[in-house]
């Protein structure tokens, strides 16, 4: 038991960012991963997801719907440049008949807004494995 915990404990946290521009969502994503361990960022703003350059996220849960930005366009752009496209993107939106276009923009996964949050921490682990 002692010995399970202490790896666990010793490993690096997986970094998530959380695109967003709703912040109520955004503060509970973020309560709940950083519990579950992850090092969270986060942004209500789609277009600073592009400005990456250093710390590069495990992972990237990014909105459909962001005031000025859409999000399909975003992971396009992520998955078109070689330095963020082995980035795995969760797409998640209100509108869950739009699936299948965050699939073809590049999304590694969708989750339809209300989402359950064991979805959400089963869907990141597989993805960050």
């Amino acid at each position: 038991m002692y010995s399970k915990l202490y790896s666990k404990m010793s490993q690096i946290p997986k970094k998530i960012m959380i695109a967003d521009d709703d912040p109520g969502i955004v503060d509970a994503v973020e309560m709940l991963l950083e519990f579950e361990g992850y090092s969270v960022t986060t942004t209500v703003d789609g277009s600073t997801v592009l400005d990456m350059k250093d710390e590069l996220p495990d992972l990237l849960l990014l909105d459909i719907w962001m005031s000025g930005e859409d999000g399909r366009d975003i992971c396009r752009q992520l998955k078109a440049t070689p330095a963020t496209k082995n980035i795995p993107v969760i797409m998640v939106s209100a509108s869950r008949d739009i699936e299948q276009s965050a699939i073809d923009a590049g999304a590694d996964d969708f989750l339809a807004k209300p989402f359950e949050m064991n979805e959400l921490l089963a869907k990141i682990e597989k993805l960050t494995r």
